[in-house]
């Protein structure tokens, strides 16, 4: 079947995926390959001290995204997008979306970004005996009830973004199991939120003034491959306002960016994970068995499937290496040079290759928000370095990309040398790994561990969704890991990097110099 029969014949699966810095769509066929693609880039708002999405700007957003995504269906194939087989949205995980019984949003959307809920999030935990992370919603929730804030009586249910978007398309409040553990506790055995840490929440509402019934409040769980519902004709409306796409399509469950994350590189089974660099970067790593005890630096939260993960989340990744990359672009073209951005990016890269391995002498923070894992409520970035340190370009660039990794590293340290869990191999993907061999080599080495690329993912988490919605319309009895590895990757071809002695001594003497100024972080929020 071509391409242009695929889409005729609605044997198509649309993966739609809001992340922190755009809206991207892909179109997949029956062969699970991209047909098509669209996006639409969007920036957070930092409002009244809170990081936020506006609901305008999620719906200019999706339909800006899909329209891209038509008329690129147009382009390539020379036909019009009217229907689809199957569809999945997935979106930036936690955060904290409350609407009241008549399902008007009652304040604006918090996302993950936010480090607002500290008192909470220390609560919850300790009465949970459960790290309950700041970014996630029962904290959004829990940290308004302590504020005394006037809507939390409202309240008819909360959810994330991606949640709200299906529920708008579809007309069902449930959420895929992944992006539900990161609202509040799993228990994987039962397959939905643990019931007795639910009444412990109601519990210490009840206590603060605020009767309610979290489990009324929260979406439906569901896991990969089970129906969620279906396109609605008004919800059809709100993705394509000319009309041309018609509603039926089915839809799997929606899911978090972490669980499409793990499905686009194949990281569902135990001994494996990912490493999803952007605005933020995070780690997934599926777990054996149980963790000796609570973390404050891993969260557990599951795969798409429903079984455990680890997850190392850190709020701040590429996005002040990204800057320093558009300052050398400026320069340049302040110069006369007409290198484009890709060109910029590649050229610092692979400078960073020859850079001292310990940084040399450089120290660099990429803190533009808060970081929990290092108990730093706002972030400051910082260069910094010692009056001998050689200072040379390959260094320099070197420094910023351990940087963007040394956060991450902690976490992996809790998760590798304290809990002895074990990883064959990490897959890599985003941004900071589009320069082949670079960001790749310095992940190994910090955490002394092979490092897997390829193109598998080279649409991420809405190629991820796609595949989602294909497994969900299937009909196939077969589990989730199953029809990856049958169906999806089989072919698949990936570059793996070992993890080099040198690399590995240059990160940990790195990591010693930086854990050790942490202080001067903590000393620019305290005093700027």
């Amino acid at each position: 079947m071509d391409a242009r029969e695929a889409i005729e014949s609605g044997r198509t699966a649309l993966g739609i995926e809001l992340g922190s810095t755009r809206i991207k769509a892909v179109l997949t066929g029956p062969d699970h390959e991209p047909l098509a693609v669209g996006s639409h880039d969007w920036e957070n708002q930092f409002t009244d001290r809170l990081w936020t999405y506006s609901l305008d700007a999620v719906w200019t957003g999706l339909r800006e995204c899909y329209a891209s995504l038509a008329a690129d269906v147009e382009r390539r194939h020379g036909v019009e997008l009217n229907a689809v087989g199957a569809l999945g949205v997935s979106a930036l995980m936690h955060g904290y979306l409350a609407f009241d019984a008549d399902g008007e949003l009652l304040v604006p959307f918090r996302t993950w970004r936010n480090t607002n809920t500290g008192p909470a999030s220390e609560r919850l935990s300790a009465e949970l005996g459960h790290n309950i992370p700041h970014r996630w919603s029962v904290a959004h929730l829990y940290q308004a009830i302590l504020n005394g804030e006037e809507h939390v009586g409202r309240v008819a249910h909360i959810t994330t973004l991606a949640g709200y978007v299906h529920w708008q398309l579809t007309g069902r409040q449930v959420l895929g199991i992944g992006d539900a553990s990161g609202m509040f506790p799993i228990d994987v055995g039962a397959g939905g939120y643990d019931a007795a840490m639910i009444a412990t929440v109601d519990r210490l509402a009840a206590e603060a003034g605020v009767p309610l019934s979290l489990a009324e409040l929260l979406p439906a769980v569901l896991v990969a491959g089970e129906a969620a519902g279906e396109l609605t004709a008004a919800g059809a409306a709100r993705l394509d306002p000319t009309g041309r796409l018609r509603p039926g399509a089915p839809l799997c469950p929606p899911e978090g960016d972490a669980g499409t994350g793990m499905v686009a590189t194949n990281s569902i089974s135990p001994r494996t994970g990912n490493v999803s660099a952007g605005t933020s970067i995070f780690a997934m790593v599926v777990l054996e068995h149980e963790l000796g005890r609570v973390h404050r630096e891993l969260d557990l939260v599951t795969t798409p499937a429903g079984d455990p993960v680890a997850m190392v989340h850190c709020n701040n990744g590429a996005s002040e290496l990204n800057a320093w990359v558009g300052l050398f672009a400026q320069f340049a073209a302040a110069l006369g040079s007409d290198a484009d951005t890709t060109t910029v990016f590649q050229t610092l890269f692979t400078a960073a290759l020859s850079g001292a391995a310990d940084g040399g002498g450089m120290l660099a923070y990429n803190y533009l928000s808060g970081e929990p894992i290092t108990e730093l409520e706002e972030g400051r970035p910082l260069f910094l370095r010692l009056p001998d340190s050689s200072f040379e370009l390959g260094t320099f660039v070197r420094t910023h990309l351990f940087s963007s990794l040394a956060t991450l590293r902690i976490g992996m340290d809790v998760l590798q040398k304290e809990e002895g869990v074990r990883l064959d191999r990490m897959f890599a993907h985003g941004g900071l790994f589009k320069t082949r061999g670079v960001a790749q080599r310095f992940l190994a080495a910090a955490i002394d561990t092979p490092v897997s690329v390829g193109d598998v993912a080279a649409e991420g988490g809405a190629w991820g969704i796609a595949v989602l919605a294909a497994f969900a319309g299937s009909g196939a009895d077969r589990s989730l890991a199953a029809f990856l590895a049958d169906e999806v990757f089989a072919a698949a071809a990936l570059e793996t990097v070992e993890p080099d002695g040198g690399d590995v001594a240059g990160f940990d003497a790195f990591m010693q110099r930086w854990v050790a100024a942490l202080p001067v972080q903590r000393a620019a929020v305290a005093h700027t």
